[in-house]
């Protein structure tokens, strides 16, 4: 059986890091990017560049599956949602080097990078991104469309709500629970008192 064709949504950073743990699995075969900021037939990663966002419909044919890979939260649900109705199946990417619990629950179209662990009966929602270094400890749940940047760290039973985001080095104590749309700076430890 071959290899799933895979178009990325998004050629920044977190799309180039999405396309290279995506080639590392050996599952995908990338064939593409769609990125409003670039101009068609430019080569990302030596991939070429498809076209804008509003031609995802043309793709459909050649791609099997697709992944949103844009760290903005609320960008990334609306053109998964956009995706999901063009009839485009979404892909979960997760990087080889990560480590995730057999019997942790990953949503479709979450990405996980490099070092990233996902623990034992942890759940990561719709549309998530575990960036590099991030742990998601025991019983942990990430909601839909939730992000933690780099080294971000949840403990056992802390709850980070739907679209929030941790950014770089932001901690989650035990049971900890952050609700929907928040933004955490940068290195914040949150703790129950």
């Amino acid at each position: 059986m071959g290899k799933t064709r895979l178009m990325i949504l998004g050629a920044g950073g977190h799309g180039r890091s999405v396309a290279e743990a995506a080639e590392l699995t050996g599952v995908f075969q990338v064939i593409g990017f769609l990125d409003d900021s670039l101009p068609a037939g430019e080569r990302v990663l030596g991939y070429p560049l498809l076209g804008a966002v509003e031609s995802m419909p043309l793709h459909r044919e050649v791609c099997d599956q697709g992944i949103v890979a844009i760290g903005n939260n609320f960008v990334r649900e609306a053109l998964m949602k956009q995706m999901v109705n063009v009839g485009i199946e979404l892909a979960t990417v997760i990087h080889p080097r990560a480590f995730l619990s057999p019997r942790a629950l990953v949503g479709h179209g979450t990405a996980v990078m490099a070092g990233a662990i996902v623990g034992t009966e942890a759940q990561l929602g719709v549309g998530a991104i575990v960036n590099c270094g991030a742990v998601v400890d025991h019983h942990a749940q990430v909601e839909d469309f939730g992000h933690l940047g780099v080294n971000a760290c949840m403990a056992g039973g802390s709850v980070l709500g739907r679209g929030a985001w941790m950014q770089a080095g932001s901690s989650l104590g035990y049971g900890v629970s952050v609700t929907a749309g928040s933004i955490l700076q940068p290195g914040v430890a949150l703790k129950n008192c």
